[in-house]
């Protein structure tokens, strides 16, 4: 499974938005590679952030 996969997964499984750390401590990643996917998957479309710092999947 990609990083990509990965983060977007466990955004999914969230019932509430999760911060770069968490999303890193729930996958397994390294937190740079997650943030480096975050910044991939917002420009995409996929996730958004309701608020500063928190992301969920669309």
């Amino acid at each position: 499974m990609e990083s990509k996969d990965k983060v977007l997964d466990t955004l999914r499984k969230s019932h509430q938005p999760l911060k770069g750390g968490e999303i890193a401590e729930r996958s397994g990643l390294d937190k740079k590679e997650v943030d480096k996917v975050i910044k991939t998957l917002k420009t995409e479309g996929l996730i958004e952030s309701p608020k500063r710092c928190f992301y969920v999947a669309k």
